[in-house]
């Protein structure tokens, strides 16, 4: 097979194959690049694999004027900047040993070594600089059967780093036939394998979480996480089901991470996730929308009409029901509303906590009255 794409003819790139291959070197794109455009997806990062030394590497593109970061080097990586744009540079390696955590790697002079240590065939699939694919593993056939496959033996990968128990049902979301269903003995390898999930880093279970989330439709691999007992490792008490509904309330909206994981319930969410300041404010004001009282005409009023849709929604998928046919109006009739009322409207009469009670107290009536109440009305309102 041979890619085309703007990717293979940016002069930017062509640079560091250049500096690269003109010391006598090879250099392969790698990994995500070449499997997005066999498939005809969107080429963003620029992973290239190469049979040089990181010192060589450095020193080969220096030479050529390109910036060499060493973000890696111990693992092999350099990343090279090209007139602004990052190209993550690795030499071929293969595992001397590991503790399902992180890797000790050795490094290698065979393309072959460095495919057999990836964590999926789609995944081990290499290009030269015109964008022929080369192919050591079955990745290109699993591609067209959209079939996800461990390299190797499935156990033995996850073994070297438990992530991938993660990273498997992410990429069978964005990349598999969910129709076609998993295969018994790599489900098999990793619910024997399950408990290595809780040895991860926050910061990376919450990540792959969130990725795989952001798939068209989840469902089906938080199902399965579920069954195989990898969904509560990661997240006690979370609800693949409230997802499946919510998915299908979504009417083809842009997947959202957030809104999901606030269906997918659990406990400690952002702590357990590492959620970041904002992730963690979004996540709460969703579950609090969710459990309040509140009218879609309120939350709309309070916290916009976007925000009120998410609440909608997650209610509808809480509870296994549909959206009412007046969401919109409601929604849309809060997201308008506007509070007749300002402190100094109530000054001198009302001061400090006194004033704060009192306008919680009209603002509260002018809700209850479907946003209808005028100023004039809410001032001559006497005090409960």
């Amino acid at each position: 097979m041979r890619l085309t794409g703007d990717w293979l003819t940016d002069p930017r790139t062509l640079r560091v194959f250049d500096a690269i291959e003109n010391s006598g070197h090879r250099l392969y794109y790698v990994g995500g690049v070449v499997r997005n455009a066999a498939l005809g997806l969107p080429v963003s990062d620029i992973d290239l694999s190469t049979d040089a030394r990181p010192e060589v590497v450095t020193e080969a593109v220096e030479a050529r004027g390109l910036k060499a970061v060493p973000t890696g080097v111990d693992h092999g990586t350099v990343t090279v900047v090209s007139d602004g744009l990052a190209h993550e540079v690795t030499t071929f390696r293969h595992d001397v040993e590991t503790d399902g955590r992180r890797a000790v790697v050795a490094f290698s002079d065979r393309l072959e070594d460095d495919a057999a240590r990836r964590d999926f065939t789609i995944n081990a699939l290499y290009a030269d600089r015109r964008g022929v694919v080369i192919d050591t593993v079955g990745g290109l056939a699993d591609l067209a059967a959209r079939r996800l496959r461990f390299v190797g033996d499935a156990e033995a990968r996850i073994r070297e780093d438990y992530l991938r128990i993660l990273r498997f049902f992410r990429f069978h979301a964005h990349y598999a036939d969910t129709g076609a269903g998993f295969d018994p003995d790599t489900l098999a390898a990793i619910a024997a394998n399950a408990g290595g999930i809780e040895t991860l880093s926050a910061e990376r279970t919450g990540r792959e979480l969130l990725r795989l989330l952001e798939a068209n439709d989840p469902a089906p691999e938080l199902a399965t996480m579920a069954a195989v007992g990898v969904l509560d490792r990661v997240l006690p008490g979370a609800n693949a089901a409230a997802v499946a509904r919510l998915v299908d309330l979504e009417e083809g909206e842009v997947p959202d991470d957030l809104r999901r994981l606030a269906a997918l319930g659990g406990e400690n969410a952002a702590e357990r996730l590492r959620l970041s300041r904002a992730e963690t404010r979004r996540l709460a004001l969703l579950r609090k929308g969710v459990e309040s009282g509140a009218g879609l005409a309120e939350v709309a009023w309070r916290e916009g009409a976007d925000t009120a849709w998410d609440v909608a929604r997650l209610r509808a998928a809480a509870t296994g029901t549909q959206l009412a046919p007046d969401t919109s109006a409601r929604i849309e009739e809060g997201a308008k509303a506007e509070f007749p009322l300002r402190p100094e409207d109530l000054m001198p009469t009302y001061e400090g906590a006194a004033l704060g009670a009192r306008l919680a107290e009209l603002e509260a009536r002018w809700i209850a009255s479907g946003f209808s109440e005028s100023r004039d009305e809410l001032l001559a309102l006497p005090d409960s």
